[in-house]
């Protein structure tokens, strides 16, 4: 046999085996809950490097949007895993009986912020004497534990319709953002680097974006659970402390709005205020969920008047799959 044989036969034996492990492989789909962007990094990277298929999975992602509810297409069956929001949402799940559940919470922060034009606010309490530009839902949820926490008034408020351009006429004015949205619109478009007050160093101290599956499919196939929050977690730490450029491009490839720019900067705001990787994450790893954590904010939120005080949430969450220290060894 020459030399040029052996490498043909190598070659079409590795091949095969690619084939043949990618047929082993279990099909599962994970609903995000907007367009693809920086903030979802960590599971793009899983299905780039293959660290989702090390360990049996073929993951699907489907990109929500301002018309997708990927939430209701996992209770309908439609999709396995889904992208949640904060620890409020758990919470509703548990009040209005709906069996969905928090396996991992990706952000230890949530990227909400307040915004306000440079030297207008030195502390977050002093946003008290600014006007603040608030959406609806923000209203009921955050702003209510700003009230009750810091003493924010109803009448200082003002409805934010999703346009900066009031904030950025009106010295006056704060308003609300994500750190890796409105702070870099408006340092492009206005001219100015704002000030930024991320609401989670105030106090507000729910986890985010958490990954969220069905109560039966935790029943009927932990394996599976465990294998996608593993490699989530792995993925995260590959995306923001390694090599991402893969996880970039599949990025820019679902969502043609986004930029390289963009990704850039959303991975230095993440890294910098410790939006993945801190608090619990710090000595659990990476999608770090605790009780204590979780009972601290629900008291916030029964006391802030969002949710009532005789709710057993205990069913919207797990931590079975999550505190292991996973990944930590990639950062």
């Amino acid at each position: 046999m020459t030399l040029t044989q052996s490498i043909t036969f190598a070659s079409l034996a590795a091949m095969c085996a690619s084939t043949a492990m990618a047929q082993d492989l279990t099909p599962v789909s994970f609903g995000t809950n907007w367009l693809a962007q920086a903030e979802h990094g960590g599971f793009y990277q899983s299905v780039a490097d293959g660290t989702y298929a090390e360990c049996g999975l073929d993951v699907t992602i489907v990109p929500g949007g301002p018309q997708v509810n990927n939430r209701a297409m996992m209770l309908a069956g439609r999709i396995d895993y889904h992208m949640g929001g904060d620890l409020l949402q758990a919470f509703t799940a548990a009040k209005e009986g709906i069996p969905v559940v928090a396996v991992m919470a990706t952000f230890q922060k949530h990227p909400q912020v307040i915004i306000s034009h440079p030297g207008q606010a030195e502390t977050f309490e002093d946003l008290k004497g600014l006007t603040l530009l608030i959406g609806d839902n923000g209203f009921a949820s955050y702003y209510q534990w700003m009230i009750a926490e810091y003493g924010f008034t109803v009448e200082q408020r003002e409805p934010y319709t999703f346009n900066p351009a009031p904030f950025v006429a009106d010295k006056g004015m704060a308003m609300q953002g994500f750190l890796s949205s409105e702070p870099y619109v408006i340092e492009k478009e206005a001219g100015f680097v704002p000030d930024i007050f991320l609401i989670a160093d105030a106090g507000y101290s729910t986890y985010a974006t958490t990954v969220e599956a069905m109560a039966d499919t935790i029943a009927d196939h932990p394996e599976q659970v465990a294998c996608f929050v593993d490699g989530s977690i792995k993925g995260w730490y590959n995306y923001l402390y390694n090599d991402h450029s893969a996880a970039d491009a599949m990025i820019i490839e679902a969502n043609p709005d986004m930029t390289q720019d963009k990704i850039d900067f959303a991975i230095s705001k993440m890294l910098s205020e410790g939006i993945v990787d801190s608090g619990d994450a710090l000595e659990l790893g990476i999608g770090a969920m605790t009780d204590a954590k979780i009972g601290d904010f629900y008291g916030k939120m029964v006391e802030a008047g969002v949710i009532e005080g005789d709710l057993d949430y205990s069913s919207a969450y797990t931590t079975q799959f999550v505190n292991a220290k996973v990944g930590m060894d990639l950062h």
